[in-house]
């Protein structure tokens, strides 16, 4: 059974990362959706519901997992038995943060990442820009899972 990684902070998750993992799961046995502690970022949502908040967005898709991790992300991997780490990429600035990232990665365990071309109807998606339009009292519905909308507007409410 082929198990691959899915990292980042998923703060907060959002369609274009729904349709990375789903589509990974098109090609993988089993997605595990690791949700990051950063320590470089302050986030809006705290992680144990940015966990529930993927579960909530995968769970209609048999075969994607989610779960926390807190260190190296080829620990994570190992643990998990993943063959893979999956990135999705919208751009070419994505591709220059993510490559040296899988170099390293590459180089510390031997996990390969394989980079997914994000939807281009969801690439101009992220999760600093949701957080942003929402922040401002832009309508956010249109980019993440309903779920999704009601957390972050509760959070930003409790930040005020």
């Amino acid at each position: 059974m082929a198990t691959v990684v899915f990292p980042g902070s998923f703060d907060p998750i959002t369609l274009g990362h729904v349709d990375i993992a789903v589509r990974a799961r098109q090609l993988f046995d089993r997605v595990v959706i690791a949700v990051a502690h950063n320590s470089t970022k302050a986030p809006l949502l705290d992680v144990d519901v940015r966990v529930r908040l993927a579960h909530l967005a995968v769970s209609h898709v048999d075969g994607i997992d989610v779960a926390s991790t807190d260190g190296l992300l080829v620990d994570f991997c190992e643990a998990q038995g993943a063959v893979a780490i999956v990135k999705g990429l919208r751009g070419g600035a994505d591709y220059d943060v993510e490559r040296p990232m899988a170099l390293m990665n590459r180089s510390l365990s031997g996990v390969e990442t394989v980079f997914l071309t994000g939807d281009s109807a969801l690439s101009h998606i992220a999760s600093s820009l949701i957080r942003d339009v929402a922040r401002h009292g832009g309508d956010i519905s249109d980019y993440v899972p309903p779920d999704v909308e009601t957390a972050v507007l509760e959070a930003l409410r409790r930040e005020n």
